[in-house]
Formats: structure tokens, sequence, C-alpha cells
């Protein structure tokens, strides 16, 4: 079920499901190419944070694993200290021959705050896709060459 708040970001990366999982569940490569988590693990009910947002003004994102399918899916909670709403972000990791399908989807980005520009959808699209089609992008491809 998706419904018009959802946004979905998908991209064909040249690296196998196996590379693309690693930079999605282990910390000391996605702080490469995705946010700094003091701590993350691909288990359900770990819980983690980060700061991010406009220089101006950061939020504390609060999040929580909810699904673990090696390989093939990782869902967490995401939602911010001190504000209303809760949103779900999954990636799922298709093979396509040597390269990798990555879906990346966000659901429940209307549960935030409507008088809270920062948070309104269009922030996101442009957060997620400078994250997957650029940053994500340029660790796998460096992570090849090298």
């Amino acid at each position: 079920m998706t419904n018009k708040s959802d946004l979905t970001v998908e991209r064909l990366f040249d690296a196998s499901i196996s590379e693309v999982w690693q930079a999605i569940t282990q910390k000391e490569l996605m702080k490469q190419w995705y946010f700094d988590l003091a701590e993350f693990k691909a288990e359900i009910g770990f819980k983690f944070e980060f700061t991010g947002g406009p220089p101006e003004k950061e939020y504390l994102h609060l999040c929580e694993v909810t699904e673990v399918i090696p390989e093939k899916k990782l869902t967490y909670s995401w939602h911010y200290d001190g504000y209303e709403g809760n949103s779900f972000v999954s990636f799922e990791l298709f093979e396509q021959g040597n390269q990798t399908l990555l879906k990346l989807t966000h659901t429940g980005l209307d549960t935030f705050p409507k008088s809270n520009p920062d948070l309104d959808i269009s922030n996101f699209r442009m957060g997620w896709d400078e994250i997957i089609n650029i940053s994500l992008k340029d660790f796998l491809e460096h992570k090849n060459k090298s």
C-alpha cells in the first residue's frame, strides 16, 4: 500500500548484492556515504540515532530496526526527537545479473508536522536522491576500483 506521501528511489549499482548489503549495514562503511552512526547492527530491535538536517537546525533522528532479511531487505523506523510522527525506511535489494537494484522506500512522511517546512516531502526527496544517487553510487564505484 503506497500513498502520495511515500517516497521511492531506485538505483542500479554495478556491485554485487553482498557489497551493497555490507554498505547499508556495516557502521564503518555507512559513515563513508550515509551518516556517521555511533553504532549500528542489522538486528531487529536495535535502536540507533544520528543528527542531520539543515546546518541552521539539525534534528536528532531516532530509529529502530524493524525488519532484516539478510542481503534482501532492511527496514527501520525513523522519527525525530521532540516531534510528532513516525516513518519507516526500507532498503530492498534485487539481483540483476552482475548488478544490484536497490529500492529505497520511505513511508509515513505524512505523519510529520505539516507546519515544519524542514519535514516536507520535497526535502526528503532531495535528501534521498543525494544519498542514494550520489553518495552511495560514488562509494560503491570507488570501492570497486580500489
